[in-house]
């Protein structure tokens, strides 16, 4: 159950953060800003590439470093493929993972290593792998961790990952959202350089203060009325999350919000796309999910029941709403099933600034769905 009078009390959502998810997304947009500083002081911003990279290749563990590794592919689009190394082991354990170069690996690929940890041996052997390929290693870690060093035997580049002012770092949260964007900024910068994407630092800073002003709208002391995070983790309480995503970013930031919620909130939830999200999710808003779905017995006794999960459909867009959309043919499916909808666009901007939103408001989502609905942080 939520715990909705919790939402409107910031002193004690301050005291059940013990793993400081609110601040790190009221954060972001620092992060961003010494991410990016970083970037720079490690030598990204002057390079003079002679060309784009073939393919990019991203390994890394965790919920960040895949959210890193479908965002930069959502950015990419078709400059060129984007593609991460899944890592194998006996555990999801620093020490038991695995990482491995695809056989056709080589000088003209570009290999991203991106981690909150850095003690990973499987990284290390795998930039190891890399510079005998003749591959190019750029990688995102704490300083001075065993795989900076590593890096630097290979011939790489280190970016020391940007660490949030107030602690040291907390492995508890590695899929918030500080450890995404410390992660995804000095990649962004460096995709920029060889010519795969659009961040120039001008764009960084419009990123940057749209994650302020968002934290702004999304923060703790906002109520729950006008407060468009607190609203949403409200809406979601009881339910099974839809995530119908609609643009190539905003899918991405769907598939994110899905993993974090169940990280981080316990809440399962499924994401897709329009329109493929129709056919896909359809049958579960007539089934036993639906609103209106229950066991024949009306008068049987519910005290001691649990509250059953009823879908609710949840649309992030980041297109404008003119033009060839799937969205009404997504709300007419979730209407003609008395099924909810909840409905995520964010301001005009450049597709960064957009993006950035989306994330913002859906990971301030993730931290009030989790500290309001059981202490699970």
């Amino acid at each position: 159950m939520l715990d909705e009078s919790l939402l409107d009390a910031p002193d004690a959502l301050a005291r059940s953060d013990r793993r400081g998810l609110l601040r790190g997304a009221a954060e972001a947009g620092a992060r961003v800003r010494t991410a990016a500083r970083h970037a720079t002081e490690a030598g990204l911003a002057d390079l003079r590439p002679d060309g784009r990279p073939r393919t990019v290749l991203i390994a890394g563990p965790g919920t960040a470093a895949t959210g890193v590794a479908d965002l930069l592919g959502a950015l990419a689009g078709a400059s060129a493929p984007v593609i991460r190394l899944h890592p194998t082991g006996v555990a999801h354990a620093a020490g038991a993972l695995r990482w491995a170069l695809p056989g056709w690996a080589g000088p003209v690929d570009l290999l991203l290593l991106a981690t909150t940890d850095g003690t990973e041996p499987g990284l290390a052997v795998l930039a190891e792998q890399a510079y005998r390929r003749g591959c190019t290693v750029v990688a995102v870690a704490p300083e001075r961790s065993p795989l900076s060093e590593a890096v630097d035997g290979a011939h790489g580049l280190l970016v020391p990952m940007a660490k949030a002012p107030y602690q040291e770092y907390d492995e508890s949260a590695a899929a918030g959202p500080g450890a995404l964007w410390a992660l995804l900024t000095p990649l962004l910068v460096l995709l920029d350089r060889v010519g795969l994407i659009t961040a120039a630092p001008d764009t960084l800073q419009l990123v940057a203060d749209r994650l302020d002003r968002t934290a702004e709208r999304c923060g703790p002391a906002i109520v729950t009325y006008s407060n468009p995070a607190k609203t949403l983790a409200a809406e979601l309480a009881d339910s099974l999350p839809l995530i119908w995503s609609e643009g190539t970013a905003a899918g991405s930031a769907g598939r994110r919000f899905a993993a974090t919620l169940a990280e981080l909130a316990g809440r399962p939830a499924l994401a897709a796309t329009l329109p493929e999200a129709l056919p896909a999710h359809g049958v579960l808003l007539a089934g036993a999910f639906a609103a209106g779905a229950d066991p024949d017995d009306f008068f049987r006794d519910r005290v001691d029941e649990p509250q059953a999960l009823r879908a609710r459909v949840v649309l992030l867009r980041d297109r404008p709403a003119g033009g060839l959309s799937a969205a009404p043919a997504a709300r007419e499916l979730a209407l003609s099933h008395d099924t909810a909808i909840s409905e995520l666009e964010p301001e005009e901007g450049v597709e960064l600034e957009q993006l950035a939103e989306l994330l913002a408001v859906t990971d301030f989502a993730t931290a009030y769905l989790a500290l309001a609905s059981g202490g699970r942080t």
